[in-house]
């Protein structure tokens, strides 16, 4: 074995690049089973970050089914999601350049099936009793808020949608019974998001397709209600959260019955369309998965006796799963893994590993694998992170130093982070960096007590946990207290410029399309979010108050350390003014900072040319700022009001 060379953390010089980060790497997005045949929907950094499908032969030969001009991508509540279904080998999709629902015959040309118009569409499922899809579908084409409702749209002919329920603010989820005669959907109102209050509604269907004898189900302001799904004998199965933790029940004979109830979340926060946590291998056996403290694990469960058996299977993180008689299909990864898709034989309960969403591999020796740990916050209460320790077998530093470290805030804030291998956190940890990954209060996967932590109180309960995550490392002297930084992505960088405008803790900070000014993003924003802070901070405009006190925008004066910023410039969900607003603020105060502004990017940076310059950029800020030799060549970044013996560093 090679002799380690000594050399101070940060300027350890590593294998991981940027480029390596999306070089020969996708985005997984959706799975799919039609007729025992597998397909998957892939976002490809380097295709401009495009969406398609892919068909997986039983020879082993993957097969692209979307043709390069085609996106296969919904913008419904701006996340999108659920953008595409397919029914005996033919794939019906929301096309992202008009928006407009397309039908694709096997490997041949798209021909569009809706009218062109001011329309989103998601989560399409195929009647095959009427030839139609019904689909969930947004409307911009009248004067205020966009509607949103149920539609049904013929399989047959170019048509217009028809409008089948309507009357909520928000949809999702619309699903067939087998015998054709009954619909199901999920439906919630302003102010709540899905995951704080939804209800599940059925209707009967007239053999045209018109709704009929509409009822509520369960659900509620105060229940969340999450993946509706009929059973192949026709019983209709749904997850809520009414014990205060997401679990399977049924809906028989006007009875609901809680299958298997655990202190366990088989759901999570429908913030995009198309979300399947568990898949019906047949009648009487559900696959599913479920997370305990942060953990995901998958099992298979009876609906006869509600037997459960969690699987042994090396994977700590499962999305996506679906199921048929022979096999599951579900994407996976643990904390040495890259997130897979994984074929599961029922039978057996062997797996086989169809395609890895990263072909670029490293000796494990190299990886840092996730710590988990539990730290007390605010008043007296236990809060959740990973921690990824600096680690690279060529190098070691000087003993005498502590290493820097990038506390990570997740976005959502009604989020979670996955414990799977993510390159971007090796890319800091073979440096010689640390990352602390924080599930805060107001993170999924502890139950809804924990999720609630958040209400009322974001930018003071999510900013608290970063603190006192960061402290319980200092507390073991495994991290320098003068090389701390935070950093986060949309709601995780508002997480970022409270910590750094309201606290005098972390010594940098690195912003994604973050927020600053919480009024500015209540009068702004889209409509799935536009009453989300209702319950994460209060009612606007009664609230305005709590807002502006809230804003780091409005204390920029008690700032004092250095900041990046990067935002793209097509964002319609955080608008660019509010980079530009802080940056502006940074820059007249004297303080150190960058602003990186990137064309063609919306909501979380997609292109590979601009993932890969926002990562260089950040680990130039750093070495800067933390005065870190780079070992690196990287395209410099303007730091505004940096000395020049910091430059010079």
């Amino acid at each position: 074995m090679a002799k380690q060379k000594e050399t101070p953390y940060g300027a350890w010089k590593s294998p991981v690049s940027a480029k390596s980060l999306v070089q020969d790497t996708v985005r997984l997005r959706q799975t799919h089973i039609d007729a025992n045949h597998i397909y998957w929907e892939e976002r490809r950094p380097s295709e401009e970050g495009r969406h398609l499908l892919v068909k997986y032969k039983k020879s082993g030969q993957i097969v692209d089914l979307t043709p390069t001009d085609f996106n296969v991508r919904s913008r419904a509540h701006e996340y999108g999601g659920g953008a595409f279904t397919i029914h005996q080998g033919i794939v019906y999709f929301s096309n992202d350049s008009d928006g407009r629902i397309y039908k694709q015959q096997s490997d041949g040309q798209p021909e569009a099936l809706s009218v062109p118009g001011a329309y989103r569409y998601a989560d399409p499922v195929f009647d095959k009793k009427r030839d139609k899809l019904f689909l969930v579908m947004e409307d911009h084409s009248g004067d205020g808020e966009e509607e949103n409702c149920i539609a049904s749209l013929s399989v047959d002919q170019l048509n217009s949608p028809e409008k089948i329920v309507r009357g909520h603010d928000f949809y999702s989820n619309p699903t067939i019974s087998p015998n054709g005669a009954q619909i199901a959907w999920l439906a919630w109102n302003h102010p709540n998001m899905p995951w704080d209050g939804s209800e599940l509604w059925l209707a009967d269907l007239s053999n045209e397709g018109a709704v009929l004898n509409q009822r509520l189900v369960v659900g509620g302001a105060s229940e969340s209600v999450f993946q509706p799904q009929w059973s192949p004998d026709g019983i209709l199965y749904f997850i809520s959260d009414r014990t205060g933790w997401w679990n399977i029940y049924k809906f028989q004979n006007e009875r609901v019955i809680c299958l298997k109830e655990m202190k366990a979340e088989f759901g999570l926060p429908q913030w995009v369309f198309g979300m399947s946590t568990y898949a019906f291998a047949s009648a009487e056996k559900i696959v599913c998965t479920f997370c305990e403290q942060g953990k995901w694990k998958l099992a298979l469960l009876s609906t006869i006796n509600s037997k459960f058996q969690a699987l042994d299977l090396p994977f700590t993180h499962f999305d996506n799963v679906r199921a048929c008689n022979e096999f599951a299909l579900f994407f996976a990864g643990s904390g040495k893994t890259s997130e897979s898709v994984v074929q599961l034989n029922l039978d057996k309960n062997d797996y086989k590993v169809l395609f890895k969403s990263s072909n670029v591999s490293f000796p494990l020796s190299l990886i840092s694998a996730p710590e988990a740990i539990e730290f007390e916050t605010m008043d007296g209460k236990t809060a959740h992170a990973y921690y990824y320790a600096p680690h690279n077998p060529d190098y070691t530093a000087p003993a005498a130093e502590l290493p820097p470290l990038i506390v990570k805030s997740h976005g959502g804030p009604t989020g979670a982070t996955e414990c799977t291998l993510d390159l971007q956190k090796q890319f800091w940890t073979s440096r010689g960096v640390g990352i602390l990954d924080v599930n805060y209060g107001g993170s999924t996967g502890y139950g809804r007590e924990y999720r609630e932590r958040l209400d009322g109180k974001w930018g003071v309960v999510d900013v608290e946990d970063c603190i006192h995550a960061a402290r319980h490392l200092i507390s073991q002297k495994r991290c320098d207290p003068s090389r701390i930084a935070i950093a986060g992505g949309s709601a995780g960088g508002y997480t970022t410029l409270a910590a750094l405008t309201f606290h005098d803790f972390f010594k940098a900070g690195a912003s994604y399309y973050g927020i600053c000014d919480l009024e500015a993003m209540a009068k702004d924003t889209h409509k799935f979010e536009s009453h989300y802070f209702d319950r994460l901070i209060a009612p606007y405009p009664e609230g305005k108050e709590l807002y502006r006190e809230r804003s780091p925008i409005h204390a920029t004066a008690q700032l004092s350390c250095p900041v990046i910023l990067m935002q793209g410039l097509e964002d319609k969900i955080v608008l660019p003014n509010q980079a530009e607003m802080m940056f502006k603020a940074l820059r007249e105060k004297g303080i150190p900072a960058a602003y990186l502004a990137f064309e063609g990017e919306q909501h979380g940076f997609r292109k590979a040319h601009n993932i890969i310059r926002s990562v260089e950029a950040e680990l130039f800020f750093y070495a800067k700022v933390f005065r870190f030799a780079l070992q690196d060549e990287i395209k410099p970044v303007k730091i505004e009001n940096l000395n020049d013996d910091q430059n010079a560093a």
